[in-house]
């Protein structure tokens, strides 16, 4: 496993080859790209793509026998363009021959997922289990009943995650739902699972983020968004706050010794069903995904980063993985650069604290 990056270089030049893509298309990509560089959030770097790793497909998933494995969210739809990033990270995973455990709050998404992952590997070990993140008891009977089960646990993807609706909701514990599905459900689960990582077999976690968090910008006094709720800075303070702890995690497991390493990757912008069953296609996302396609990859590409970090020898712990293709939106794994808000170590420290707190758990 190779050192993680540098976070204070330069980014490289962009990777321009456009996949296929339409003059057309690139050129709106370059408008796009212009717009967002013109923009900007406070002299945050947006750009997060790179070329640095050679290119890297589900044909380079290395054997994963014996291998076992958690993925939240891992949900399966009839409609191909629906099924998630969790999905295919968890197809991935069972056709390279881990034992996979799918953990999702809807049992009859993970039973779809389950058939259509024996549909494409008969050979695949994969079963699903309950868990809501957004309830906390759900989350703590979860870590109960895996850890009754007396058996390790060799990598957890953390790819749970809502975009959030366009009027405020709160989980059953009184948090906004958003933060509480994308930020606090997922420290307290990794909380949990923590004794079980560290008996597993050179143990990873992989936290799916977003290229959206570099336009978070956490209020630690209204984390709940009960001043001025916005579904869309919701959801981009919910991923700051995932990634943060992401880097965080990595860097007290060397401190104190876990073992476990820890890294983070992004998706680009990938077709799931993320805006689908969030704000809806009558939100700006939704007007984006039906009138501008190409900037979409499909979920299949977009989960390739996460299962780089997940099962390749050169993934580094503490680094941060994302398309290389244009502006990091699509392509192939590369290494991606950490925006500039969520590389603060004191904010990391009150952020860790913060989530022990409302996620009424220590992971240390």
């Amino acid at each position: 496993m190779t050192s993680p990056q540098d976070y204070r270089q330069t980014p490289p030049e962009p990777d321009h080859r456009g996949g296929g893509l339409s003059r057309r298309s690139l050129l709106g990509m370059a408008a796009i790209g212009t717009t967002i560089a013109a923009v900007g959030i406070g002299g945050t770097r947006l750009w997060t793509g790179s070329s640095e790793i050679p290119d890297w497909t589900y044909k380079d998933i290395p054997p994963q026998n014996g291998r076992r494995v958690l993925v939240t969210g891992a949900n399966g739809y009839p409609e191909e363009d629906r099924s998630g990033l969790g999905y295919h990270i968890a197809l991935g995973l069972a056709r390279a021959g881990a034992d996979v455990i799918i953990a999702s709050r809807n049992q009859t998404r993970g039973e779809e997922a389950i058939r259509r992952i024996g549909a494409e590997s008969p050979a695949g070990r994969v079963r699903f289990e309950t868990l809501d993140l957004a309830d906390l008891k759900s989350v703590k009977d979860f870590t109960a009943r895996m850890q009754a089960s007396g058996n390790g646990l060799d990598l957890l993807v953390n790819n749970a995650g809502t975009m959030g609706t366009l009027e405020r909701q709160e989980s059953i514990d009184g948090f906004e739902r958003v933060f509480a599905t994308n930020a606090i459900g997922p420290f307290a689960l990794t909380a949990g699972l923590l004794p079980l990582l560290r008996n597993g077999n050179a143990p990873r976690i992989v936290w799916m983020c977003s290229g959206r968090s570099a336009f978070g910008a956490l209020d630690l006094d209204d984390l709940q968004q009960e001043n001025a709720y916005e579904y869309a800075s919701a959801y981009n303070d919910s991923k700051q706050a995932h990634l943060i702890a992401a880097l965080e995690c990595e860097r007290r497991s060397r401190a104190h010794g876990w073992g476990v390493v820890s890294i983070a990757a992004h998706p680009g912008v990938a077709r799931t069903s993320l805006i689908l069953d969030g704000p809806g296609l009558d939100s700006a996302e939704g007007w984006r995904r039906r009138n501008m396609p190409f900037m979409f990859q499909d979920a299949a590409q977009g989960a390739l980063p996460a299962l780089y970090a997940a099962v390749s020898s050169q993934a580094a712990g503490g680094a941060y993985y994302g398309p290389k293709g244009l502006m990091g939106i699509r392509g192939l794994p590369g290494v991606s650069q950490v925006p500039d808000n969520s590389r603060d170590p004191q904010l990391a420290t009150t952020v860790w604290e913060t989530l022990e707190q409302l996620g009424t758990v220590s992971l240390r």
